[in-house]
């Protein structure tokens, strides 16, 4: 393999790994809540089937990592870069976070208190990935609106269920 492609294929790997880590994580919160804790709950109007989720999920994970890796590979002095790599991986974090605030404390009303800041740091990283790289910053868009379509489900959840 040629050092180009080696290059390319170790920040493929650096901008998955931390994607597919808060995906895991936000599965170990989630998986084993939804049968018993989350069936229980009075769902919102427009909440879609269950089934919808890890699909969904799926798609965005990979957007997100493809997003990341367009601008992992930027020249790291590149002004801007470092900042939106930063808030990124902030917004990741709270993304796993998320699942363990309203799966696995089984709290609607923590899980709120994490996705309001998650969103405004997805919306400041499309804003911060713009400059660098269009596509990386497209490529955050269904993010960001099926983020915002889950904020009104986790209020839903919150106001129908405390």
């Amino acid at each position: 393999m040629h050092a180009r492609d080696q290059n390319k294929l170790n920040t493929a790997l650096i901008a998955a790994a931390p994607v597919a880590l808060a995906g895991a994580l936000g599965n170990i919160a989630t998986i084993p809540n939804i049968s018993i804790w989350y069936a229980s709950l009075i769902r919102p109007p427009l909440a879609p089937p269950n089934w919808l989720f890890g699909p969904v999920w799926t798609l965005l994970y990979l957007l997100m990592a493809f997003a990341f890796y367009r601008v992992l590979r930027l020249d790291p002095e590149t002004p801007g870069r470092a900042r939106a790599i930063g808030v990124f991986l902030l917004q990741l974090t709270l993304n796993a976070a998320w699942s363990f605030a309203f799966f696995a404390a089984h709290s609607p009303a923590l899980g709120l208190l994490t996705i309001l800041p998650m969103l405004a740091l997805i919306v400041a990283t499309i804003l911060l990935f713009r400059p660098l790289d269009s596509v990386a910053a497209g490529c955050l868009a269904p993010y960001v609106v099926w983020v915002s379509f889950a904020t009104y489900l986790n209020a839903g959840f919150w106001w129908f269920n405390h």
